[in-house]
């Protein structure tokens, strides 16, 4: 038996074709490009990058690895908003996940009018630049005949299941991270987050790992998929590379380390804190307590273009400087910052800088600062109630050990890497193969461990403890920088 997972990234797409055993036969990433438009906003054409990507992966895989396919599932960004018509005409670029935060008046005026312990108990979460809702808001006071127009939106798997198969459907955890709009513990709809939404058609729930539909003909003359090849209901990227590495038990949680940081922590019963997100799980018998950064890898390319370096040659640099980077400390929020301080106006910050930092300092300087990013969050679940038993490190950082053994040294904690770190595609796979009957739990074993090193501790303590202290003493300048940044 033989199964399809891709995942729709933010600047590329992945996708892997796995027999039952989970042996990777062929992978494929097709790169593609992120719109901004203006300062805070990013977008995605739907069909341009979402639907164009999937075809060229599958076709690609189908190449390298001929053969039937038994399950195909789909994971993406999100949440993302792709309004469309009644006949599913895309009505514009589709408004990206949390980075985007062109909605930050909606966010505040939803947080009033519903209130924060309401949102909290029912919703499970504080309106943030990752909520749907204030993004359709947006659209409703700023392209008001676009929204007159709109009758359904899609996250970015829904919209591939959508030409896959012809269903309208959305996965329970995009839906429960679509706040306003589900009701965290009913796993249902909730009804006051749809007031102002009427004309909207919703799309059925579904689970995750639930066959919602079979590859239309359509779908098999742009892919090369036999007709009826069952399809999943698929899911956001992160839950869906969660799995990929096993993440399912209670206190399991994944570090995601790409262009953004993700965490997400598998728990029983929901965890709701306001410098958090709350979400269920794969299944309707867990739950998801999740974290994010806003740039992680993001800032390691940006550190690269502008200095002209490659890669390596950072790489080489920062493994001679010592723990501390000499005295070099970043708040790492150069697109604002998500978790666990919510605000789209922070911005980067380095402290310490002199003559004597290099190119080399930069880049240690910029792993450390994702490390202390992802303690502060970690501390906060553990506040929560949410303690990590373990972790386990995902992603294309993962795969030099580096940046996956500072950030053990920063937060104290070992990390278990995987033997296949492709990704959420990988957890795709993995999906589907369980739909299909395939018992799955020996797949993806433990390759590596980073442990931390006590000898660094003490210095990685002391620059946390100032790591917390610099954004309260700075957010007033960076708000005003933020909105000379913004003219």
């Amino acid at each position: 038996m033989r199964f399809i997972g891709v995942d729709i990234g933010t600047g590329s797409s992945k996708g892997v074709l796995v027999d039952a055993s989970g042996e990777v036969l062929a992978a494929h990433t097709r790169p593609h490009v992120t719109s901004s438009p203006r300062p805070g906003w990013f977008e995605h054409d739907a069909d341009e990058v979402w639907w164009a990507a999937t075809t060229t992966i599958v076709r690609a895989l189908l190449r390298e690895s001929p053969g039937p396919v038994d399950g195909v599932a789909v994971s993406g960004i999100g949440p993302a908003v792709l309004p469309t018509d009644a006949d599913d005409r895309p009505l514009r670029p589709a408004i990206l996940y949390g980075i985007d935060t062109r909605a930050e008046q909606e966010v505040a005026a939803q947080n009033e009018q519903f209130g924060a312990d309401t949102l909290l108990t029912s919703v499970g979460n504080l309106l943030t630049s990752q909520a749907v809702g204030p993004k359709l808001a947006w659209v409703a006071a700023n392209e008001p005949a676009t929204f007159a127009r709109t009758r359904r939106f899609y996250s970015a798997p829904g919209w591939v299941v959508r030409r896959l198969t012809g269903a309208y459907t959305l996965d329970h955890y995009s839906a429960s991270s679509s706040d306003p709009l589900y009701e965290l513990r009913a796993h249902s709809w909730w009804e006051p987050g749809w007031a102002a939404l009427d004309q909207l058609e919703r799309p059925r729930l579904a689970w995750p790992g639930d066959v919602v539909g079979s590859i239309t003909q359509e779908a098999a003359d742009a892919t090369g998929l036999p007709r009826g090849t069952p399809v999943l209901a698929g899911t956001v990227d992160a839950l869906a590379e969660a799995y990929s590495v096993g993440c399912r038990a209670p206190g399991d949680t994944m570090l995601m380390y790409g262009s953004t940081m993700f965490l997400i922590q598998t728990v029983s019963a929901p965890v709701v804190h306001p410098g958090l997100w709350a979400a269920v799980g794969r299944t309707g018998e867990t739950f998801s307590s999740a974290a994010g950064m806003s740039t992680s890898g993001l800032i390691t390319s940006w550190l690269a273009e502008v200095t002209g370096s490659g890669f390596t040659d950072l790489l080489g640099e920062a493994r001679k400087v010592p723990a501390g980077s000499d005295g070099l400390l970043l708040l790492p929020y150069f697109a604002g910052e998500r978790t666990p301080i919510f605000d789209p106006r922070a911005r980067g910050a380095w402290m310490g800088l002199s003559l004597r930092h290099g190119r080399g300092h930069l880049y240690r300087s910029i792993l450390e600062a994702v490390g202390f990013g992802v303690r502060h969050n970690l501390a906060t679940m553990t506040a929560a109630g949410a303690t990590p038993r373990r972790l386990v490190a995902v992603g294309g950082g993962t795969r030099d050990d580096l940046w996956t053994q500072i950030v053990s040294d920063v937060i104290g904690l070992p990390q278990d890497i995987p033997s296949v770190t492709v990704g959420a595609s990988y957890g795709d796979a993995r999906m589907a193969a369980d739909a299909a009957g395939v018992d799955t739990t020996g797949w993806n074993p433990v390759a590596r461990r980073a442990h931390p090193d006590p000898a660094v501790l003490d210095v990685y303590d002391l620059l946390y403890d100032e790591y917390l202290r610099a954004y309260p003493s700075l957010a007033g300048t960076m708000h005003v920088l933020a909105g000379l940044d913004q003219r």
